[in-house]
């Protein structure tokens, strides 16, 4: 099979479009003849040598994907060769073929495409696991997402409004706010022109994927128990945290990735979104939001568009239909 193979850590030209082994279903695993992949800002750090695979995963970035079932694995059970579905995935999306833990498929949801349900699974899990299984975002509350025009934030808007919460974003153009504002979001901040603090305090539980840039400014905006979820370091991992501010808060900071964790609490996130997420996609409340489509062998045109920050929600790669 063909994979994108990272030569070297580098810009996206390092990306190549190489011959490599034909992955095989473990136990308990499933081989999945992928159709499109996700693409996601960690790629864009494993590219460039700074977030590599955990042990055991393939060594080819992609943390989503979705396509057909070409193999059980042994005790594999509920799903059969043939079966359309979409994967979370710790690597290995960028290729024709990746072997998934079988607790980490879910079914394409009806109404959605099988190449846009692989814009769903790494922004579902990662949004709900956060969101709602650890900041505990309850209808009535307040909620605000940073980059709500990214693939996260456009998941992240649409979920905290189905649910019933006032939602706040921050995005750096009029045309991103816009989207923003037509996805459910209630208040939008342009952060080049306005302070978050000011716009959208005090606010219940806040996703953000700065981390150190915005840490003061994201304590000073949470509200008497305030929850704070902290996902990405964009802005950098080391800041000073003013404790007394947090304590007269009686908030609580929580610092979390995915794509690290083990297979039964992944399977466990995965269960949780096909029974509270897929649901609100079936019915439309919350739909993929995908800007655009690139051939999985030009995965360095997708890799620049992300980095320039001009797409709203998702940039997907292509294998085949």
């Amino acid at each position: 099979m063909h994979a994108i193979v990272i030569e070297k850590p580098g810009e996206p030209d390092v990306l190549r479009w190489s011959e490599v082994p034909d992955p095989v279903a473990g136990p308990g695993e499933v081989l999945l003849d992928v159709v499109a992949a996700g693409i996601n800002r960690a790629d864009l750090s494993q590219r460039q040598g700074f977030y590599p695979p955990p042990p055991g995963a393939p060594e080819y970035p992609g943390l989503e994907a979705s396509g057909r079932i070409a193999a059980l694995g042994e005790g594999v059970t509920g799903w059969n060769v043939g079966d359309e579905a979409c994967a979370l995935l710790a690597g290995g999306g960028y290729a024709e073929r990746v072997a998934v833990p079988a607790g980490q498929l879910l079914p394409v949801p009806k109404g959605v495409s099988l190449v846009e349900a692989a814009s769903l699974p790494e922004v579902a899990c990662t949004v709900w696991s956060n969101v709602f299984m650890l900041g505990r975002l309850r209808e009535g509350e307040s909620f605000l997402v940073h980059g709500g025009s990214s693939g996260i934030g456009t998941m992240a808007i649409q979920l905290a409004k189905a649910r019933g919460a006032r939602v706040a974003c921050t995005a750096g153009s009029a045309e991103k706010l816009e989207r923003c504002r037509e996805l459910g979001a209630d208040i939008t901040i342009n952060y080049r022109t306005q302070d978050f603090v000011k716009e959208a305090a005090p606010v219940d539980v806040i996703l953000d994927n700065m981390g150190a840039e915005y840490l003061a400014r994201n304590v000073e905006t949470l509200g008497t128990g305030g929850r704070l979820m902290i996902i990405g370091f964009q802005g950098g991992s080391v800041a000073e945290l003013n404790l007394g501010k947090l304590m007269s808060r009686r908030a609580s900071i929580q610092v979390t990735g995915l794509r690290a964790r083990p297979r039964d609490e992944k399977a466990e996130i995965v269960a949780s979104v096909r029974e509270h997420v897929w649901p609100l996609v079936e019915s439309g409340q919350v739909r993929p939001i995908v800007d655009r489509t690139v051939p999985m062998h030009d995965a360095a045109t997708a890799h620049r568009i992300l980095e320039e920050s001009t797409h709203i929600g998702k940039i997907l790669l292509t294998v085949r239909d």
